[in-house]
């Protein structure tokens, strides 16, 4: 079984069709951990795209927000005018099935695993740290929950008395244009040497008996210096006796998109141009 997760895509439609082709044959199931809405310039096309496609959907608190169920008062200025504008450009369909996406947890049909758009124990929480991820880790009743939310990509993880904080072996590129037709030279803006219009990869393992929380990143709105889209597939293979536990990997992914288009369509929108220049600085 092999699926993919996304998380907190806020209306970068650019950036999920870079996903959606990136991740094209690697997964059986889509599980959509919320924020699919918000900030960005494309709230309709984003739903159209990945509602016939996902197996499971959490809500976020920006799709909660956008499609009315609760006030925009607690968000700042530049959240709160995008989330108003959202409300007013979702179709009539699109509002109403944004409104009866569920609150997580929910657990999708892969024994031992648990989807989150927060914290497990309440959506709203941020889990930025080791001490936030302490209670879900104690108390979830699964050995797997991903979550999204903070837009970064990573994670906790406890085995026994050992606790560590997870962060994919990745660069962390600053954007710059892909090369011209005219110019086929490798862009090496990037750090460590990596051109900033790479993808990359990271694979974790889950070991037995060790409990986790992962972030598969935020495929719209990056927030840890990283401007590509994230994701991550995770896969789960049965032992061939089927007596020993299944081998679990996560596969965390950035893929570059379109940023110029993406950030094209918030300024046309009228909306905040804040919200267009943090595309560019991944935070």
């Amino acid at each position: 079984m092999r699926a993919l997760i996304l998380s907190d895509i806020h209306a970068n439609l650019e950036a999920l069709d870079a996903v959606l082709a990136a991740a094209e044959g690697q997964w059986d199931e889509l599980w959509n951990l919320g924020d699919m809405v918000g900030y960005g310039g494309a709230p309709n096309q984003v739903i159209e795209r990945i509602r016939p496609l996902q197996a499971l959907a959490v809500r976020g608190n920006h799709d909660r927000v956008c499609c009315g169920l609760t006030s925009a008062n607690g968000f700042n200025p530049v959240a709160r005018s995008a989330a108003l504008w959202t409300r007013d450009a979702l179709t009539p369909e699109n509002l109403e099935w944004l409104k009866n996406v569920a609150q997580g947890p929910l657990t999708p049909a892969q024994p031992g695993v648990a989807c989150a758009h927060g914290s497990p124990l309440d959506e709203d929480n941020y889990i930025l740290n080791v001490r936030d991820a302490w209670a879900p880790l104690q108390q979830m009743t699964t050995p797997v929950t991903f979550f999204g939310h903070t837009h970064i990509q990573g994670g906790f993880s406890q085995n026994g008395t050992q606790w560590h904080e997870l962060r994919p072996a990745m660069s962390r590129p600053r954007y710059a244009p892909a090369p011209s037709r005219l110019d086929s030279r490798p862009d090496k803006s990037g750090a460590s040497g990596v051109p900033s219009n790479c993808p990359e990869s990271w694979t974790l393992t889950l070991e037995p008996g060790t409990r986790h929380l992962i972030n598969p990143g935020s495929v719209g709105q990056p927030r840890d210096f990283d401007w590509r889209a994230a994701f991550a597939i995770f896969t789960s293979t049965p032992s061939e006796d089927g007596q020993e536990p299944p081998r679990q990997e996560v596969a965390f992914h950035r893929v570059p998109y379109d940023l110029v288009s993406s950030q094209g369509r918030i300024l046309m929108a009228g909306l905040p141009e804040r919200l267009a220049a943090r595309l560019r600085e991944g935070r």
